[in-house]
């Protein structure tokens, strides 16, 4: 059945012009593509705009590229598509390195969703708003979306060391915001 057929399958297929590859990468893509983009972008509209227009530019202009993940190449896309919807938006251009673009964690994304203690997530949730919009990021895409170094690594737009060591950093400061919490709530 081509429905459990690899991305990278479905994606030669679409290039071809397989009409029901591409749906299927639509539907198997379009709840991940909603979820990352809300924590750039919380207008629903917009969004579901900048994934339409995602997807109906890659129909037309049937994308010779080539993707090592089908994954990656559509979050960077959209995420480009929502960088270029908010300068639209915007009467000031939006700064073009958009290193450290605000960038949200909801509860439900967090790695500690399934902590039954209230306390120890309300301090798991207060550390990560200390975290730079970059950290937050990468603490997404590795451990909520679960991608390789090599697809965050596309996604934020740096090299594969520049990823390990940002993750690194961001679990370092993590651990050192959590020892700082509990410290002080102890005292």
């Amino acid at each position: 059945m081509i429905s459990n057929q690899p991305d990278i399958s479905l994606w030669e297929a679409y290039q071809q012009g397989d009409h029901h590859s591409f749906a299927l990468l639509f539907r198997r893509y379009y709840e991940p593509l909603v979820q990352y983009g809300n924590k750039f972008n919380g207008n629903r509209d917009i969004l579901e705009d900048c994934i339409q227009e995602l997807f109906t530019e890659l129909w037309q202009h049937k994308s010779q590229t080539q993707v090592q993940s089908v994954k990656a190449y559509l979050f960077k896309s959209l995420k480009y598509k929502l960088y270029r919807a908010h300068q639209r938006k915007m009467a000031d251009p939006f700064n073009e390195n958009h290193s450290d673009v605000l960038f949200e964690l909801s509860h439900e994304t967090l790695l500690v969703g399934r902590e039954q203690d209230a306390e120890k997530t309300a301090r798991v949730l207060q550390a990560l708003g200390q975290l730079s919009n970059r950290q937050k990021e990468i603490i997404y895409l590795k451990f909520y979306q679960e991608l390789n170094y090599e697809e965050v690594s596309e996604i934020m737009n740096i090299n594969y060391q520049a990823a390990r060591n940002l993750l690194y950093q961001s679990i370092k400061s993590l651990k050192k915001l959590l020892t700082t919490l509990s410290a002080f709530l102890f005292f």
